[in-house]
């Protein structure tokens, strides 16, 4: 059995998540996230999707990378056909 590096649980289903050279351990994907998600430094939010970086700054969305004064991050960006 292995042990949740979030929560603590020993249990024989756990799971592995290989990433940036480094192997976590957990229980549920609720624990993975909870590890691993990075957080929306405006709304506090744990961004499980794409989410939006400006530098060094994580955010859920682009509004809230708005709201903290970044500049030209767009949610969507509506595609051209070119004719």
């Amino acid at each position: 059995m292995a042990v949740c590096e979030t929560c603590g649980n020993d249990y024989d289903m756990a799971f592995e998540v290989h990433a940036q050279g480094a192997v976590h351990t957990f229980d549920c994907f609720q624990c993975a996230i909870e590890g691993m998600a990075p957080i929306c430094e405006h709304c506090g939010t744990k961004v499980i999707g794409h989410g939006v970086q400006s530098g060094e700054h994580w955010y859920c969305c682009a509004h809230c990378a708005r709201q903290e004064g970044t500049q030209g991050l767009v949610d969507r960006i509506m595609a051209t056909t070119g004719s």
